[in-house]
């Protein structure tokens, strides 16, 4: 990796996947320098700050009862949607001894649902009201949230979605969860990642969003190695809270 000091861009390997795995290099910007900017209806992604009350990432009863409702509120007034309804999370970390399971960061350019495993993620969680909530508008969006800050160790890239087209994604099956995108390679892709983020910021991504209005409607990401951090930082710890936005008709 290289760093351009004069545009706050690095350059990093990102591993596309088009029929088999392909590594490519990649500009990517340090979001901070537009931070004003981003959106979630228009790039697909936005940095929020957010305080939080939860004591323990690690222990998943304190997440549901504690960072849920955090999440919805968040996403409430990010987004005007008329109710939130968080349904899943990850922790992602090295392995740690007795804090449950934890998953390493993911290094494959992807989104997490696509138009057949999102309304699947709806019928799942709101069988009794999915067919009166798939009529109208909703979307998927993953909250990201470092445990422990600043992040150096595998930050998250995210891309415009302005940048991409709809012949750029592949739909494929991972594992028995559900289906998830991947990504064609394109030069016109523009990557950015938000400089050593905080324990009290937070990056909310649209995996997902039912409207063909023009906005956003998926955002591709992936962790990239940040060669530039020294050798003995530590490794990232993070979560990710996967949420339905329901807008009503």
């Amino acid at each position: 990796m290289t760093t351009d000091q004069n545009s706050n861009t690095v350059e990093a390997v990102l591993n596309y996947a088009e029929g088999s795995r392909r590594t490519r290099r990649v500009p990517i910007h340090d979001g901070r320098a537009t931070l004003g900017q981003f959106s979630l209806d228009r790039e697909g992604f936005e940095l929020r700050h957010c305080e939080t009350a939860v004591s323990n990432f690690y222990d998943a009863a304190e997440v549901r009862a504690v960072y849920y409702p955090e999440v919805e509120q968040l996403l409430k007034v990010a987004t005007g949607a008329a109710s939130v309804v968080a349904f899943e999370h990850d922790v992602r970390s090295a392995p740690r001894q007795g804090v449950g399971e934890v998953r390493g960061p993911v290094h494959v350019v992807h989104d997490d649902y696509t138009e057949k495993s999102a309304p699947e993620r709806v019928r799942l969680y709101l069988a009794e009201k999915a067919d009166e909530l798939l009529r109208n508008r909703y979307a998927v969006i993953n909250v990201w949230r470092p445990i422990k800050g600043p992040v150096r160790d595998t930050p998250l890239a995210v891309c415009d979605a302005q940048s991409m087209a709809a012949e750029d994604l592949i739909p494929t099956e991972q594992g028995v969860k559900h289906e998830v995108y991947l990504f064609k390679f394109r030069r016109r892709h523009r990557w950015f990642y938000f400089s050593e983020m905080r324990t009290e910021e937070a990056l909310l991504l649209k995996c997902f969003d039912s409207s063909r209005d023009g906005r956003a409607r998926f955002t591709a990401h992936t962790a990239f190695d940040d060669r530039s951090a020294p050798a003995d930082v530590p490794a990232r710890e993070s979560i990710e809270v996967r949420a339905l936005a329901f807008f009503g008709s």
